[in-house]
């Protein structure tokens, strides 16, 4: 299982990658593992509010659909309209392919690093 180091985690499965003051938001390995071959992907408009804990778009695979939670505040800045073409990014390159763009970030402190992560889904 791949977990980056420099990232920060929330326990809906969610990374964190701050980029100045903009947080860079996606699916971690485990969950797209878990999820299957990504086939669609419900992203949310630029100007909306990110709130912790709150769905802000969704993802479908062959299996199901799940709800992508944001793990952070603030005001998403920037989708990654990429993805609509192909979700599959988000299975061949979880910490690369991003899904949105938060600015005005509060919350981060609520994450965990990689080696709290790796303990939260080894218990899993």
């Amino acid at each position: 299982m791949n977990i980056p180091a420099d990232l920060k985690y929330s326990n809906d499965h969610e990374w964190v990658k701050m980029e100045g003051d903009i947080a860079l938001v996606g699916i971690t390995d485990y969950a797209q593992s878990e999820l299957g071959d990504l086939v669609f992907v419900n992203l949310p408009e630029v100007g909306d509010d990110a709130v912790a804990g709150e769905a802000f778009g969704d993802v479908e695979s062959v299996k199901a659909v799940s709800d992508v939670l944001s793990p952070v505040n603030g005001r998403i800045c920037e989708v990654n309209e990429e993805l609509l073409d192909a979700p599959e990014l988000l299975n061949s390159d979880p910490y690369g392919a991003w899904i949105i763009k938060v600015e005005d970030v509060d919350g981060l402190d609520d994450l965990m690093d990689a080696a709290e992560y790796e303990a939260f889904i080894a218990t899993l």
